[in-house]
């Protein structure tokens, strides 16, 4: 998939927010932001859920029942 380039402008509070969360999910600034808007397109349906892999998985649930 090809990616286009363009400018985004922070204020300096959103940035240090958006710098320590992508830290912490061990992502770069970038790959955040974009985790973040397709996220939210997709639980907007804005845009088709695509198979997520590696970093993008979104949080699992325990979907096994139990017996007993």
């Amino acid at each position: 998939m090809d990616k286009k380039k363009f400018v985004l402008r922070l204020d300096p509070r959103t940035l240090s927010a958006l710098e320590k969360w992508a830290a912490d999910e061990f992502r770069s600034v970038n790959a955040q932001v974009e985790w973040i808007l397709t996220r939210t397109l997709q639980e907007r349906g804005r845009m088709p859920a695509e198979k997520p892999t590696g970093k993008d998985r979104p949080d699992r649930q325990d979907t096994r029942t139990r017996e007993g």
